[in-house]
């Protein structure tokens, strides 16, 4: 029993170290196994051999009592009474130390678990921000280059603007030029006709002449 007591306890002292100190890759692989033991079959055996220990301790506990009882009651102990109560004293050391460092691997474990989560969630959220980052200076560049060509274009509006008043006088000056045309053209129409009226009044009155001419000779 003692031997088997000394192996568990050995394993935990190994597996907490493992957990303790960052060995390679030895610290995810006791993680795992850590793991694996609490999911299935693996709590209630684990809970079973916890209370086998527990009754090894209680009744090494009670052995112990009841040897130091008896001396009293003698007024000294026995060689074997004294090998039987340091096997037991011995016993309950280790059954103590066995439950100790499994409470204190328990804990590790679920501690460290709870680390690592964390530094995935620290892993992810850093990503996010350095996204968030980038998408923030995309907007910036966007909100330079916009405002370029928001500048750009109030140039642009007001050497308009100043070209609109002159573009304004150039336009009721051709407009004027236009009319006065216009009134040209009608006037020359007029004039024109009339032109017309008279060329048609000279034909007659040629035509007239060329008869009377005619008249004479006959």
């Amino acid at each position: 029993m003692i031997q088997l007591l000394f192996l568990a306890l050995f394993a935990e002292v190994a597996a907490a170290s493992l957990l303790i100190l960052k060995i390679g890759p030895l610290r995810e692989l006791a993680m795992k196994i850590l793991d694996q033991l609490k999911t299935g079959k693996g709590p209630a055996t684990m809970k079973t051999l916890a209370c086998t220990i527990a009754l090894i301790f209680l009744s090494s506990i009670i052995n112990i009592l009841s040897i130091q009882k008896r001396g009293l009651k003698l007024g000294t102990l026995t060689p074997m009474d004294q090998v039987l109560w340091r096997t037991h004293v011995l016993e309950a050391s280790l059954s103590g130390y066995i439950l100790f460092l499994a409470f204190m691997i328990d804990r590790l474990h679920h501690y460290l678990a709870k680390l690592l989560a964390l530094k995935k969630t620290a892993f992810s959220s850093r990503d996010e921000v350095e996204a968030l980052q980038k998408e923030q200076l995309r907007f910036k560049e966007n909100e330079i280059k916009l405002s370029d060509e928001i500048r750009s274009l109030r140039n642009d509006v007001s050497g308009l603007s100043e070209k609109l008043p002159k573009l304004t006088a150039d336009c009721e000056e051709k407009g004027k030029r236009a009319v006065s045309a216009e009134a040209h053209v009608t006037a020359l129409q007029k004039q024109c006709e009339e032109l017309l009226l008279e060329y048609d009044r000279l034909l007659e009155d040629n035509q007239i002449l060329q008869a009377q001419a005619l008249g004479y000779r006959s």
